[in-house]
């Protein structure tokens, strides 16, 4: 598997120059995993944008179902009412779906200064199609805005901001530690961070803070099944796996998330057996969080055994969607052999 590429920011980078300068462009398309940036920023465009005394009268807002070149460019006509700009909104549309293209490049291409032109991809991914004229008339005329997942870094520093915020602090290490736990969404972190500082009476913020009101992510939790293995300790497995059962998780969604932690476990064995370190497995999985507790916990587990563990995770897998077998069984059977042979 090769590392995975970084997302492209040029077009983030571009926003944040247009909005501190004051002077939005004509076209965006804002699209992305971290739909609490992507809100954020849009929010700021929107007061940029709708200046003056009418304010929200100047925005427009179009929807898929009524998306044609005709309503668009009624919409883009539409001149500002005691105001410099109009914005104009549209959410979930897939323009390279879409009929009647050589009009929608014709609109494009030919944007009035006044208007400013937000196609919003919520729902819908954003897969542009760069051999065509659209993609072309986008990136000539427009500036496509991926609000990808943050890098540990900027995600750490935002997460103790907000933290300080509510008149706590956390320290590096337990805010990787939250990251690892709760997932590296920006908007489910900030629901986190509101319910830990409640929470916690002192002001600055505990391990057992966090494991008292955190809601942790599957990944997180199919991780300690993963620990309890490495220590031989299957009741300590089954125990976290009946954990999962009581948070609704189906056998097929934990096989899922079990199997790929079993294969990121191969892949920081292999790292050891290699002399490569835990940004290298990072950087293979485009993980968003430390990879040294993977590298502790592969340690704990030859070569040998990590190749048959992943080789036994698909065959469970493969059984639980093929045979008929009770799914529940396949897992406890499957997680009894795993401690037995760690």
């Amino acid at each position: 598997m090769p590392p995975k590429s970084k997302p492209d920011t040029s077009g983030f980078e571009k926003l944040k120059k247009d909005l501190s300068a004051g002077r939005p462009d004509r076209l965006y398309i804002f699209h992305g995993e971290e739909t609490y940036l992507r809100d954020h920023y849009l929010g700021r465009l929107r007061e940029a944008v709708l200046t003056g005394g009418l304010g929200e009268f100047n925005r427009h807002d179009l929807s898929a179902k009524d998306m044609s070149p005709h309503a668009l460019e009624e919409a883009v006509d539409c001149l500002p009412m005691m105001a410099e700009r109009t914005l104009v909104e549209i959410t979930d549309f897939d323009l390279f779906k879409a009929g009647e293209k050589e009009e929608y490049i014709r609109i494009l291409s030919n944007l009035p200064d006044y208007c400013c032109l937000v196609f919003l991809y919520d729902v819908l991914e954003y897969k542009p199609d760069a051999r065509t004229k659209l993609a072309q008339a986008l990136k000539a005329h427009g500036t496509a805005v991926n609000f990808a997942r943050q890098g540990q870094r900027e995600l750490t520093d935002w997460v103790r901001r907000h933290f300080k915020a509510q008149g706590k602090e956390i320290d590096l290490r337990l805010c990787e530690e939250l990251i690892f736990l709760c997932g590296d969404l920006m908007q489910n972190l900030q629901q986190e961070i509101s319910k830990i500082s409640s929470y916690a009476r002192g002001d600055r913020i505990t391990r057992e803070d966090i494991e008292a009101v955190a809601t942790p992510e599957l990944s997180a939790v199919v991780f300690r099944i993963a620990e309890a293995i490495g220590e031989k300790n299957y009741d300590k497995a089954a125990k976290v796996l009946g954990e999962l059962y009581q948070m609704q998780k189906s056998p097929y969604e934990i096989m899922s998330a079990l199997g790929k932690q079993q294969r990121q476990l191969y892949s920081a064995r292999l790292a050891l057996d290699s002399g490569r370190n835990a940004a290298w497995v990072a950087k293979l999985w485009g993980m968003r969080y430390p990879a040294d507790r993977l590298m502790v916990s592969a340690r704990r587990f030859s070569l040998p055994w990590c190749r048959r563990a992943v080789i036994r995770c698909a065959q469970t897998d493969l059984a639980m969607k093929s045979t008929g077998q009770d799914a529940k069984e396949l897992l406890t059977v499957l997680l009894l052999e795993l401690a037995n042979t760690a």
